[in-house]
């Protein structure tokens, strides 16, 4: 079945939503308070700055799955409900990086250091990472706040509302959970394989594609057989996603990905990848692990450790028995096409991307 305009060109449109609704709020936040327009330009720059557009083409997905037609009324609207998911990653974003103390993000600087160097620059009182951080966390709440207003204002029927806001909810809070959860299990220095799966469910999988998926199988109107069916495919999906991203950012490269070389280990990240490692006897990560002066020499020794004992290819299995068990629950699941055939396409480019 061929594909539509706005399938074919989903991030397109999605940029789109999300420069006009920005926009809209950079001249409602000057009305209010000039100043303000600083930070709503930071978050402009980072949300259109760079971005796989993942969650909303998964949302898109869900609702075409449902027999959504982009030919239909409601099409515009559904559009911008699932932009406003790139709102939410935003927020993550922001977030993530200050709490990891993260300098680069997608190859410039995060948030919390670039208004940082702004107060250096402009020679303010105090210090100028206190106010790189309230910056941050501030500009991070706001991107939460604007995802409901850019959701429940996107013109979406009543009913179809009243279905999506339970995956909504649960959403958030699973997304808080998962990063309440990574922290706490950095500072207990737990590096069992069960704690990092823990993470990944919560952290990524459940706002990556599980929920996005249910989103918008939710505004059309879906069955609770295909509700379950696309849960079940965007859990597996989910993990097997943030096991690549664990690759990546050990193995990745920094021109493509935009972080450092080994940034997972400076950071600390307690990952499936890290805990199978030092389960079966990767010593130089009790060394490397958390060490934000971590130098090249020993990033390659880690990485070539983590090979030696057999960690890379455990995760890699991993990736592919989740893709495999979730193109099962896919296929078994009442799923209009062309959303099958795309689902299974969107599966296999998640989890076999380089960057």
């Amino acid at each position: 079945m061929p594909l539509h305009p706005l399938d074919l060109e989903l991030p397109k449109h999605v940029d789109e939503a999300l420069a006009g609704y920005l926009a809209d709020r950079r001249a409602l936040g000057a009305r209010m308070e000039e100043s303000f327009t600083g930070a709503v330009d930071a978050l402009a720059d980072f949300v259109l700055g760079g971005g796989k557009r993942i969650r909303p083409t998964f949302a898109w997905w869900g609702w075409r799955a449902a027999g959504g037609d982009p030919e239909s009324p409601e099409a515009a609207a559904v559009l911008t409900a699932v932009s406003s998911l790139e709102l939410i990653q935003a927020c993550a974003l922001v977030h993530d990086d200050l709490m990891d103390a993260s300098e680069t993000r997608r190859g410039m600087p995060t948030v919390h250091v670039r208004f940082a160097a702004q107060h250096r620059a402009e020679d303010w009182l105090g210090a100028p990472e206190r106010f790189g951080l309230a910056a941050a966390v501030l500009i991070g709440d706001v991107a939460l706040a604007w995802a409901d207003d850019m959701l429940f204002a996107a013109g979406l029927p009543t009913d179809a509302l009243q279905r999506l806001s339970l995956p909504w909810r649960d959403m958030r809070t699973e997304m808080l959970a998962g990063q309440y959860l990574d922290v706490l299990t950095q500072a207990r220095g737990d590096s069992s394989p069960d704690a990092a799966l823990r993470i990944d469910r919560l952290k990524t999988a459940a706002y990556t594609v599980e929920r996005p998926l249910h989103m918008g199988a939710a505004i059309g109107g879906g069955s609770p057989a295909l509700v379950d069916g696309l849960r079940a495919f965007g859990r597996d999906i989910g993990v097997a996603f943030q096991l690549r991203d664990d690759l990546l950012g050990v193995f990745g490269d920094p021109a493509v990905t935009g972080k450092p070389a080994g940034d997972d280990l400076r950071e600390g990240k307690r990952t499936l990848l890290v805990a199978l490692g030092m389960q079966r006897g990767a010593d130089v990560l009790h060394e490397a692990l958390g060490r934000p002066d971590l130098d090249a020499a020993t990033v390659d020794e880690a990485r070539a450790q983590l090979r030696d004992v057999g960690a890379v290819d455990a995760v890699e299995r991993r990736i592919t028995e989740l893709t495999a068990s979730a193109l099962s629950a896919l296929h078994a699941a009442p799923v209009a096409e062309p959303a099958a055939e795309r689902l299974a396409e969107l599966a296999v480019s998640a989890t076999k991307r380089t960057r």
